[in-house]
Formats: structure tokens, C-alpha cells, sequence
């Protein structure tokens, strides 16, 4: 269970919004939208104990130590780092028991997952951005803890990358895991998550997907 508590966030004196009372269940699939901005990036960071709130507080039932994983948004990876594919997966592995050859069998599976078989070796700056995200998001496959707190996963994914994405989300949450999105597309968060917080300057609104935004034609991103 994640709870806020009359949170507020944002620069020192310049909170983005009115304090915020949340409680998302554990085991809940919840997106996070709101206008660019608007601080859902910094509220995810502040969950997760990377940034610390202005006021308020943010409860969890879990340890953020060994509970929680973040997916970062990619342009906050240094590709210049020397590290190949594979490296920067199996760093999912921070803190497994698992012995080597369970290890190396787990890895290989991840890989073949997320489509990146071949591209093991492949040093991160000659990753396109697509592979880039998936090999970001196989890394949280190895990283078994109950929460998980994911910024913007469909970033420079195509069309099948959104929806293999969308896949593990699900797998995930059938798990029993407690995963909050945030993603600027409003119908991809409409049709796959349970439950939606609208972050605004005004002021935060919480609740079922389907009735906080409503569908249209050509239903636009955020």
C-alpha cells in the first residue's frame, strides 16, 4: 500500500499543487496524467524516497530498500557509460539470491522477452531508442519486488514496443504486485489501468480510469 498524507512537492517554496491524501491499494495498477509540468515525474521520485517532499509524507507497507523499483525516464541514463545490453539488465539482479546459473538462465529468458536477443554485447550508445527502453524495462523483469513505479515506459517504444510493454505491465499486476504508470497517452492508460490520478495545479483528482478521462475520437496525449 502507497499513502500520502497532505503531501506537497515541487521547488523549495513552490509546491506544484495543494496537498495531496492518496492511498493506492496494494495490488493496484494506477496511471498517472496530468499536463507537462505538472510534476508526475517529481511525484514518483518523491515515492520512491528520491526526493523529498516539501511537506507531507508518503507512507508504504514495504521497505523502499529492496520493495521498490524505478524506471527512470532514459534521457536520465548516461549512454556514454561503458557498459554493454546485457550489463545494464542483469543490474536488475541488485540484490537476488538467486545462484549463477539461475541467474544466467533468468537473464537469457528476460532478453528473449523483451525482444533483445542478438543485441547482448551491444554497447549502450549504439542502442536505438527503442532498444534502449526495452532493455530498461527488462531490467525491472529481474527485479522482484512488490512495487514498482514506472516514468513514462512507453517512451521511444513503436507500436508493438507499447504493446509488449503493456504486456509485462498486466503480468505484473496479475502478480499482486502494487505498479503506478505515469504515460501522456490518455487511451492507452484508459483502457489498461484500473484507476487514475490527474495531477493539476488546482488540484489532484483520483479515480476509475474509464470515468476521469473521457474517450474521443482521436483521443490525444497529454
Amino acid at each position: 500500500m502507497i499513502t500520502c498524507t497532505a503531501l506537497r512537492w515541487g521547488a523549495p517554496g513552490q509546491p506544484l499543487t495543494p496537498a495531496l491524501d492518496l492511498r493506492l491499494e496494494t495490488g493496484s495498477l494506477t496511471g498517472v496524467i496530468g499536463a507537462n509540468g505538472t510534476g508526475k515525474s517529481s511525484l514518483l521520485k518523491v515515492i520512491a524516497g528520491l526526493q523529498k517532499p516539501l511537506a507531507g509524507k508518503v507512507t508504504l507497507d514495504i521497505p523502499r530498500r529492496g520493495g521498490l523499483s524505478f524506471l527512470p525516464q532514459q534521457q536520465h541514463l548516461d549512454r556514454q557509460f561503458p557498459i554493454s545490453l546485457q550489463e545494464l539488465v542483469a543490474a536488475g539482479f541488485w540484490g537476488s539470491q538467486l545462484s549463477a546459473p539461475q541467474r544466467s538462465q533468468r537473464l537469457q529468458a528476460v532478453l528473449e522477452d523483451w525482444c533483445l536477443g542478438g543485441l547482448e554485447q551491444r554497447p549502450l550508445m549504439a542502442l536505438s531508442g527503442g532498444e534502449l527502453q526495452r532493455a530498461l524495462l527488462a531490467r525491472m523483469s529481474l527485479a522482484d519486488t512488490p512495487v514498482l513505479l514506472l516514468d513514462e515506459p512507453h517512451a521511444a517504444l513503436d507500436e508493438d514496443g507499447q504493446a509488449l510493454c503493456w504486456k509485462h505491465i498486466h503480468a505484473w499486476h496479475d502478480e499482486g504486485r502494487t505498479v503506478v504508470v505515469v504515460c501522456h497517452d490518455l487511451a492507452s492508460v484508459r483502457q489498461h489501468t484500473q484507476q487514475v490520478v490527474q495531477i493539476k495545479s488546482t488540484g489532484c483528482l483520483f479515480g476509475p480510469s474509464k470515468e476521469l478521462i473521457r474517450p474521443q475520437p482521436h483521443m490525444q496525449v497529454a
